[in-house]
């Protein structure tokens, strides 16, 4: 019976002993010296700020951007047949008298001020003679043209109403390749859509859309009638002013450019002080010195922009810069290219020196330029 009693715990004993190693196995199977990589964690879709939806993002943006309608009125050039003296003999005059017809052009817009400041591109109320807006929900009011700066593309409008939704501006300089953006605006006049991409590049320039480029480039789709809408992040901040899209035949492909909101804000807030956007001016001409270039010409190769004209009396002429001329440094500080030193010159103000370096005959040369006020090209 004893003997019994002995097998019997030891049976259990062994029993309960390979039960627990086999937990122990297949709970952590670590502790057996093999390297086992943990199951990856779900996904938790958070519904009001992950990627199953952005409504959220959309209903907080879409209350501030507005359709923009403005008209103006045009001169239809006549033909040349009017002019012809055979014509006039038996038409007379009034063939030939120029006609005047009302156009009308479709963008959209962003408020982001409580006094009714509106942004959006120059393109869409250049020379307009009336500008209506129309908000998300439903009033139409008029607006007033405050200023516009063609060199990026960017106007101010400021509507008459009360209780005008307020956009939320985000920071632009933080935007990265990759994050999501979506494009909020009228395209083709069908009313408010939203678009949604990924920012494809950043700091986009040389792309001859305008003078002074630092765009935001994005996959979301930007058709006509977006010009002047939002670009919004996924939390619905405003990070960039819809301005144009690479296409060859009118509609999207993909490839749309957004002017930074900081750039936009920085435009507005000059516009709205002084009735234009006040930048620095050297009065040259000038192109990036190339390798090929520079073998053309038989000089050394070296970053830098090489003038090509001065403008009699201006800064540059007044400093002692000549044509054939290589700019290196602005302010003691290398300059590569010509839209670095576009930038560099445009921020400062009228009046400022600055100190501009230049190779001549193999020489390095120091010259003192006193920055004029770039002149206005169109703007109003």
């Amino acid at each position: 019976m004893k003997w019994y009693r002995a097998f019997t715990f030891l049976f259990t004993s062994i029993a309960t002993g390979l039960a627990a190693a086999f937990l122990v196995l297949l709970l952590r199977p670590d502790f057996a010296g093999r390297d086992v990589t943990a199951p990856a964690k779900p996904l938790l879709l958070d519904r009001s700020g992950g990627p199953v939806s952005y409504a959220d993002a959309v209903q907080r943006a879409a209350p501030s951007v507005v359709n923009v309608f403005a008209s103006k009125i045009t001169r239809e050039k006549p033909h040349p047949l009017f002019e012809d003296p055979l014509f006039k003999r038996f038409f007379g005059d009034q063939a030939g008298r120029p006609r005047y017809k009302r156009e009308n052009s479709l963008g959209s817009g962003v408020i982001v001020d409580g006094n009714g400041y509106i942004l959006t591109n120059n393109h869409v109320i250049e020379a307009a003679s009336e500008i209506q807006v129309v908000l998300g929900d439903g009033r139409a009011l008029p607006a007033r043209i405050v200023g516009g700066d063609p060199e990026t593309d960017i106007a101010v409008l400021q509507a008459a109403g009360d209780k005008l939704p307020v956009a939320a501006l985000g920071t632009s300089d933080e935007m990265q390749v990759g994050d999501v953006v979506m494009a909020i605006g009228n395209p083709f006049g069908v009313g408010q859509a939203v678009t949604m991409g990924i920012v494809s590049a950043t700091g986009r320039n040389q792309l001859g859309i305008t003078d002074f480029e630092n765009f935001i480039q994005t996959d979301a789709a930007i058709n006509p009638g977006n010009s002047g809408g939002a670009l919004i992040n996924a939390v619905g901040e405003v990070i960039g002013i819809n301005t144009a899209i690479f296409s060859q035949s009118g509609g999207s492909h993909g490839i749309g450019f957004a002017v930074p909101i900081r750039l936009a804000h920085e435009v507005m807030s000059q516009i709205v002080e002084h009735g234009r956007v006040i930048r620095g001016w050297l009065g040259i001409t000038g192109q990036d010195l190339t390798a090929a270039l520079a073998e053309s010409l038989g000089v050394p190769m070296r970053a830098g922009i090489l003038v090509s004209g001065v403008l009699e009396g201006g800064p540059a002429d007044q400093a002692g810069i000549r044509p054939g001329d290589l700019i290196v440094a602005l302010d003691r500080r290398p300059v590569r290219d010509s839209q670095a030193m576009l930038k560099t010159v445009a921020a400062k103000a009228p009046g400022d020196p600055l100190s501009v370096t230049v190779v001549r005959d193999g020489s390095e040369v120091d010259q003192v330029a006193i920055i004029a006020e770039r002149p206005n090209l169109g703007g109003r």
